[in-house]
């Protein structure tokens, strides 16, 4: 490849491995996988980019000095909630309302399980203080901010030694100034102390969920922001001088600084590339309703791409805590490669949700690990070749694989071969069942949809788990192992904005919501062109609901003539329609209430990631060679080059296709045919 091109490089980091993309400028597509480095990730990253460069052949430095844009998403906020290890986290909020958080919206994960504990808050109760102020819901302050009572709050937040504190006042989103006035006291008091406020996070209404975010993104932010410190700095020392921007939950990217201030966002950063490749597969493809299936070595994310549109949600939370960020729609369950098979208290077979990760990683790994997972039994059944694990880089060991699930086999009172087929069974039946809970249970029919197979593991399971759901067509990228980090070279700036707008029993007029909607724009469009020089390109939505509801949704605005008089009867006709869409129904004759206003500033960046499109053949493809591998029985089956295949080839099942970082196995009677972009179009029997 020629040196002189410029590189744009996008990074995902993920549980087992870090995957890493070099796109040139003619679209030249080069891609690496190294080791994720749990204790610190810069590392992996940066190992990983030292062997990006040799298949650039170039030393990494000069990449990095060709490099005219490097995108990343990282899982240091996703990991610090996942295993309670953020910040230690005090709460200043109105006098009276400390209790919130515990008290949540009074509502349960699973409603009708009545032993089911309530989610431990992230700031326990000793540290939670409250400040006599209080501002009403119109914005107007009926108690002024008390300083003997805030001196008192940080007094003990000193002695407590927090090192973050997250401040979240009564209707701040209305009025934020005594949020503003206790940030600047605190700033001056305890300089050392990372501070998150409400009203820069999500000032919008509804308490609990404001507060909850707020204390995530002050749990999460410690940590990002010395990540992304850190990161910066080894790769400015190793030749980077171009920009460095962040994956957001939202699938936009944003420059490192906005990311450490909105540390929440980042929680879904990985998954959130994953999406944005999606649609651009969805694009190239010509299929607009897909199921991205993301199967990795710790988890396993489902989404929807429906009419080319993926959906962002408000909704949306991890490991029990609320996250009212806007982010896309993606469901995560614990089942990928490194989940590990257990026995249950009835002597029941497991799958996950424990993962062995990249450390100690599968049994099969040689790194120390015993408990048997999915990697192992992928092993054990032929689906995977130990020899040429990772082009050969890495050979598994099968005698530690088969050592590992030879406990569950005895257990069980199986073979080795019933127990790893057991294990394979069960975790196809586990990630079936999440497509459902994205699917058929919002009314969604999978059968319509093609299945869109990328994450390191997801080929070896995808057949099955498309025929538990009836699906007949799977699409497999070249770049399906490190699609999440290929996908984030296809997303552009974004800066989101939203203001609160409620009066009980008040139809908004249409004065004010040009007025709303004209303010938002000009502060998103401000912000973002601090970070970028381009056209800028804007994004309306509200967030609506029939007057009896509890829940609002999400209603998209674009494409509305705002200086018409029926504005209003516009915007609540489109409320009506995505009711409709969504739930079936809509009510014309209800009240309608305006929530929240939103909007979104995109800057489009230049676009990477286009695929050559080649040219057919007409000559058969020969197997590379034969191997046994299990279908029920075991039987000899062909085994293909992924890079010997050209658009045009035809594979009849049973077969396995492998490449460096992936294997694709499909069934007897299904077919596979190369497109012309030289992706893998299954089509099951």
């Amino acid at each position: 490849m020629d040196s002189l091109k410029m590189f744009t490089i996008g990074i995902d980091v993920g549980g087992t491995y870090t995957d890493l993309v070099a796109v040139d400028r003619d679209g030249n597509t080069v891609f690496a996988k190294s080791p994720t480095t749990p204790a610190d990730q810069s590392v992996g990253v940066m190992n990983g980019l030292e062997e990006l460069a040799s298949r650039l052949k170039m030393p990494r430095a000069e990449m990095l000095a060709r490099t005219d844009r490097l995108v990343h998403g990282t899982t240091v906020a996703t990991n610090a909630l996942l295993e309670r290890k953020g910040a230690k986290v005090a709460l200043l909020t109105t006098e009276g309302h400390r209790d919130v958080i515990e008290m949540r919206e009074g509502l349960k994960e699973d409603r009708y399980n009545l032993r089911i504990p309530p989610p431990a808050p992230l700031v326990p109760r000793q540290l939670r203080f409250g400040v006599r102020e209080r501002v009403r819901p119109n914005g107007e302050v009926l108690i002024p901010l008390d300083q003997d009572s805030l001196g008192n709050a940080i007094s003990a937040i000193r002695a407590a030694g927090a090192s973050s504190v997250a401040v979240c006042f009564l209707h701040a989103y209305r009025n934020p100034a005594h949020e503003i006035a206790t940030v600047e006291r605190l700033k001056r008091e305890l300089p050392e102390l990372n501070v998150s406020r409400s009203s820069d996070v999500l000032p919008q209404i509804k308490e609990y969920e404001r507060v909850s975010t707020t204390i995530v993104n002050a749990y999460v932010a410690p940590l990002v922001r010395r990540y992304l410190t850190n990161l910066e700095a080894r790769l400015r020392d190793a030749g980077l001088t171009s920009s460095l921007f962040i994956i957001l939950s939202h699938g936009g990217m944003a420059p490192l600084e906005e990311a450490a201030r909105l540390a929440a966002g980042t929680v879904l950063s990985g998954p959130a590339g994953g999406i944005s490749g999606s649609r651009r597969c969805a694009e190239l493809l010509g299929i607009p309703n897909l199921v991205p299936f993301d199967m990795g070595g710790t988890s396993t994310d489902i989404s929807l791409i429906t009419d080319g549109r993926a959906s962002l949600s408000a909704e949306g939370g991890l490991a029990g805590q609320r996250i009212a960020l806007r982010s896309l729609d993606i469901a995560s369950i614990a089942a990928g490669g490194g989940s590990i098979a257990t026995l249950d208290a009835g002597g029941t077979l497991r799958v996950g949700p424990e993962s062995a990760g990249s450390v100690p990683g599968p049994a099969c790994y040689g790194n120390g690990g015993v408990e048997p997972t999915v990697t192992d039994a992928n092993v054990i059944l032929g689906y995977l070749d130990a020899s040429a694990f990772m082009g050969g880089k890495r050979p598994l060991d099968r005698a530690a694989a088969e050592a590992a699930v030879d406990r569950i086999a005895k257990a069980l009172e199986l073979s080795r071969d019933d127990a790893a087929a057991g294990i394979y069974r069960m975790v196809n039946l586990r990630m079936a069942d999440g497509i459902r809970l994205m699917t058929l249970r919002r009314g969604v029919d999978p059968r319509r949809f093609a299945l869109l197979s990328f994450g390191g593991a997801a080929g070896l399971h995808a057949a099955e788990v498309a025929r538990e759901l009836e699906i007949k067509r799977i699409i497999v990228p070249t770049a399906a192992s490190v699609l999440s980090a290929w996908g984030m070279l296809t997303s552009d700036l974004r800066y989101e904005v939203s203001h609160t707008h409620y009066s009980a029993g008040q139809r908004i007029t249409a004065q004010e919501v040009r007025a709303i909607f004209a303010n938002l724009e000009r502060e998103a469009t401000g912000r973002l062109k601090s970070w970028f020089g381009g056209d800028v390109a804007i994004e309306r939505s509200a967030e609506m609901r029939y007057g009896e509801q509890i829940f609002q949704i999400d209603v998209p605005l674009n494409n509305l003539d705002w200086a018409s008089d029926d504005i209003v009867d516009r915007i609540e006709d489109q409320f009506h329609r995505r009711h409709e869409e969504l739930y079936t129904y809509s009510s014309p004759d209800q009240e309608v209430v305006f929530v929240n206003a939103r909007v979104s500033a995109l800057g489009a960046v230049p676009s990477v990631g286009q695929v050559a499109r080649g040219q057919e053949t007409e000559a058969p493809c020969k197997p590379r060679e034969r191997r046994k591998a299990f279908f029920g029985q075991w039987r000899e089956v062909d085994v293909f080059a992924a890079d010997q295949l050209r658009p045009g080839n035809r594979i009849e099942g049973p077969a396995i296709v492998e490449a460096e970082t992936t294997t694709v196995v499909i069934g007897e009677g299904d077919q596979i045919e190369v497109n012309d972009l030289g992706w893998l179009d299954i089509r099951l029997r």
